[in-house]
């Protein structure tokens, strides 16, 4: 099927045979809404937890390689502000980036051949939602300008784009042969003087000492759904403070769950992202070894890890994104659209900050003043 004819298939799913206009996926639904007349069209919708299925790596690796993965043609536009790579429904012709804000304008024309997702986990909170869990976390943060606040409080939820940022998940078994070293505690009875009253008195205390042994063993460990994101929009940190997401309610890819909503394109490719994802294990490898070494102290020299079973799967995870500029600069507000989880960057007010101070040093100049009198 051509990409014109995709594209009026899309269209036709998408238009409200009431009136004409485009349905939009409903956030917290299975269905798409008319925002116009309120026609509701339900999505059928098989999926259920046991069918979500991690891909082979490896035959992933090697479709990739051989252009033999399921693609799909889209509208993708690239922000000339922050180079953010979004899709665009067929119909829009222009909007703003959800990550800078800045004007895009659309050729309709120009179509780009990307991967399609494995699993698309819909929107669950609505925008005036996500504006609420907003504006409850910008109330919270210390020494934030009151001048941001209020403009926070005053904003409306079409300042709110939701997108779906990608993300890559892998599972795997891990087989671990380590080799480190046990420290066992043991105690000593130690004399030592001290002088009294001019006299020197001898006494005894307890002395710890480690004791060191040899260990070396197998650990494993399962894992699952072990998240990267694959946005370079959103930092490595900000999307981890944004778990966990509810993945018990991811769907089989459907385009009309995008209905109304952007999609970022993936920048980290898999290969890329399973070297984070197994940063990611280390420390739950490494803790595993610590426990079986056992004793009092462990000392972990050599380590290698077996990935066995090494499944992929490319996610669109959803996300109510709003950014600000404040004093010149870029600030980000994300909230996760399904558990209304909010993180950010956020500026300081330098009044706040040396007011705290004043009050601080007033204080102390009181209570010293007040014990000297």
């Amino acid at each position: 099927m051509s990409f014109e004819e995709k594209t009026s298939e899309t269209v036709n799913s998408l238009k409200c045979q009431n009136c004409g206009a485009v349905l939009h996926y409903a956030p917290g639904t299975n269905s798409l809404r008319c925002e116009y007349c309120g026609t509701v069209n339900q999505i059928e919708d098989p999926t259920l937890p046991d069918a979500v299925k991690a891909i082979d790596y490896d035959t992933f690796i090697a479709e990739e390689q051989n252009h033999t993965q399921l693609t799909q043609e889209a509208i993708v536009v690239k922000c000339s502000g922050c180079g953010a790579s979004t899709t665009m429904l067929p119909n829009v012709t222009a909007d703003e980036c959800p990550f800078c804000a800045s004007p895009l304008v659309v050729d309709t024309t120009q179509t780009t051949t990307i991967l399609q997702p494995h699993y698309v986990l819909p929107f669950a909170v609505k925008d005036n939602e996500a504006l609420q869990h907003f504006r409850t976390w910008m109330n919270k943060l210390w020494f934030a300008p009151s001048d941001l606040v209020k403009k926070v409080k005053d904003s409306s939820s079409q300042q709110l784009k939701g997108v779906y940022i990608p993300h890559w998940s892998y599972d795997t078994d891990t087989e671990t042969e380590y080799s480190g070293e046990r420290g066992e505690y043991y105690y000593t009875t130690e004399s030592y003087s001290v002088e009294v009253n001019g006299r020197t008195e001898w006494r005894t205390r307890q002395v710890r000492h480690t004791a060191w042994y040899p260990a070396s063993g197998t650990v494993s460990n399962k894992f699952r759904d072990v998240l990267v994101s694959a946005s370079p929009s959103l930092p490595l940190k900000m999307a981890e403070i944004l778990e966990p997401w509810l993945l018990g309610q991811l769907r089989k890819y459907d385009g009309r769950y995008l209905s109304g909503f952007r999609a970022e394109l993936y920048q980290t490719n898999a290969a890329q992202a399973l070297g984070i994802a197994k940063k990611r294990m280390d420390p739950v490898i490494r803790d595993e070894i610590r426990d079986d070494i056992g004793g009092d102290e462990q000392n972990i020299g050599n380590y290698e890890v077996e990935y066995n079973g090494l499944g992929v799967k490319y996610l669109l995870l959803p996300v109510w994104i709003s950014a600000y500029r404040y004093n010149g600069k870029l600030y980000h507000f994300v909230v996760n659209a399904c558990t209304g989880e909010v993180t950010g960057d956020r500026p300081y007010s330098a009044i706040k900050i040396v007011s705290l101070i004043i009050g601080i040093i007033a204080a102390i100049i009181i209570i010293y003043q007040l014990s000297q009198s």
